[in-house]
């Protein structure tokens, strides 16, 4: 019997695309898009710092010197964060299943920043959640199944009473290694069979 659900954020709870990002931040320098997705994205920086390898500051004095930057630290953030907006079925969702008495879990790869804005722009979703496990807090990332032990001590259940629900098949896959149920999120209009499906109640 599945007690406890756990979300990924980014394209299951909310939606996000860095094209939002990085077309801000491309006025600020002479690098193209690519390029400056390539530098600061592409690179082992944004894996290190979504590992909590790396400070906020860091990212950006990183983006100055390898992207050529020159905005202020706090227009880098701004423009940074800047990347989510919202899935309204699944809003609609969470406060059934949490009505419904499934104890609800985030799990995300993310950083500091990140975590920062859509904790708060997303605060009235995000409340009904019973945890928050993230990745930079973690210092591991999915589907790294040391991230899935730190997710798992918020559960409150066994193993095999945790759905999982992730954009990211590779996800979906070390969830499953690690003793979980879990969903490939594609589209809503799927996702609702296919929690059924696991005994789950969304009624």
């Amino acid at each position: 019997m599945i007690r406890t659900i756990v979300f990924d954020f980014g394209n299951v709870l909310a939606f996000f695309d860095h094209g939002r990002a990085l077309r801000q931040l491309v006025r600020h320098t002479d690098r193209s898009t690519e390029q400056l997705l390539a530098l600061v994205y592409h690179d082992d920086l944004m894996y290190r710092y979504e590992r909590g390898e790396v400070t906020t500051a860091e990212l950006f004095g990183a983006g100055c010197r390898l992207g050529g930057l020159r905005c202020t630290h706090d227009e880098f953030v701004a423009a940074f964060c800047d990347i989510f907006w919202r899935n309204p079925p699944i809003e609609e969702l969470v406060p059934r299943l949490k009505r419904n008495g499934y104890r609800l879990v985030v799990a995300s790869n993310t950083n500091a920043a990140h975590y920062a804005h859509f904790r708060e722009a997303f605060r009235d979703l995000l409340d009904h959640f019973d945890a928050i496990a993230v990745s930079h807090e973690a210092r591991a990332r999915k589907p790294h199944s040391e991230f899935f032990e730190y997710a798992h001590a918020f559960a409150g259940c066994a193993r095999g009473e945790c759905l999982f629900v992730d954009d990211v098949a590779e996800n979906v896959t070390g969830a499953r290694d690690f003793g979980w149920q879990a969903i490939r999120y594609t589209k809503f209009e799927d996702l609702i069979p296919e929690m059924r499906k696991e005994g789950v109640s969304v009624e």
